[in-house]
């Protein structure tokens, strides 16, 4: 595989809590599940700490482990972060700091992917429409809240309040039962991802988006998978965040595309295949 990736924080003040990060057979991408201002998650370490170290055991993981599936390098990459934690975080915490997962690897002949959250992986086929993959763990419970948020004035206490409430459904849920699953610190997470296989010689490539810059598409409506993959391939990940970026900026109240943040942290890569 040939890789181009470029990630961006939602400000330049913040730190970004995506990570992206690939070898020329494996490649990761990872999205920080952020809470409200003020809500304890039981770690000393945060949610930064946790993606780029998640992200760095999982490519170990797809590039040394050959005879684990992809499921069970992140298994295993959750269990070995996890004890980098030490004892003074609390791992049971339902705010302990977790992660959407997209990786893919080369095996022989085929990509082998996972997919887990709502981050996505979108296959650029060499014949037919993009497929895109993830974002397949709805959360009836929460989307009524969550839909309250955007309709809500940004920056106003009803928002705020709002976007507490969901945040502490979604925690409430999270992980147990039907989910939604990330990646936190118990490695059943693993089990609840989308996995798969697809032929080489089908692909043009692979794009993997954190759900920032999937705005291009999901939120932005700046044009269809097939547009976002060709950009891409030809301007690469850059280009598709550059855009993504100048949506949000003309946009700053929320009032043609209303979501949740006006801006997010954005990280997309390509694959050549």
């Amino acid at each position: 595989m040939q890789v181009e990736l470029a990630g961006e924080a939602r400000r330049p003040d913040r730190t970004n809590e995506d990570f992206a990060a690939a070898s020329p057979e494996a490649l990761v991408l990872l999205d920080g599940s952020s809470a409200p201002a003020g809500m304890a998650s039981g770690c000393t370490h945060g949610i930064a700490w946790y993606v780029r170290r998640l992200g760095v055991h999982l490519l170990a993981r797809l590039t040394d482990r050959a005879d684990r599936t992809i499921a069970e390098c992140l298994s295993d990459a959750i269990v070995e972060t996890a004890a980098l934690h030490g004892g003074r975080c609390d791992l049971a915490h339902p705010n302990t700091p977790a992660a959407t997962v997209v990786a893919a690897r080369v095996l022989g002949g085929s990509l082998e992917y996972l997919v887990l959250g709502d981050s996505l992986l979108v296959l650029h086929l060499k014949q037919g429409a993009p497929r895109v993959i993830g974002d397949n763990q709805p959360f009836p419970g929460g989307e009524e809240l969550r839909r309250q948020v955007r309709e809500t004035v940004p920056g106003s206490p009803e928002r705020a309040e709002l976007h507490l409430r969901y945040a502490l459904a979604v925690r409430a849920a999270r992980n147990r039962g039907p989910g939604p699953w990330i990646a936190a610190a118990s490695p059943k997470a693993a089990a609840h991802a989308e996995t798969g296989f697809v032929h080489l010689a089908d692909l043009h490539g692979v794009a993997a988006l954190s759900d920032g810059a999937a705005r291009y598409t999901d939120r932005f409506d700046l044009g269809g998978w097939d547009d976002a993959v060709r950009l891409m391939a030809q301007d690469g990940p850059a280009e598709l965040i550059a855009r993504v970026r100048a949506a949000e900026r003309s946009d700053a109240d929320c009032a043609r595309w209303p979501r949740g943040k006006a801006h997010d942290d954005a990280s997309a890569l390509y694959a050549r295949i």
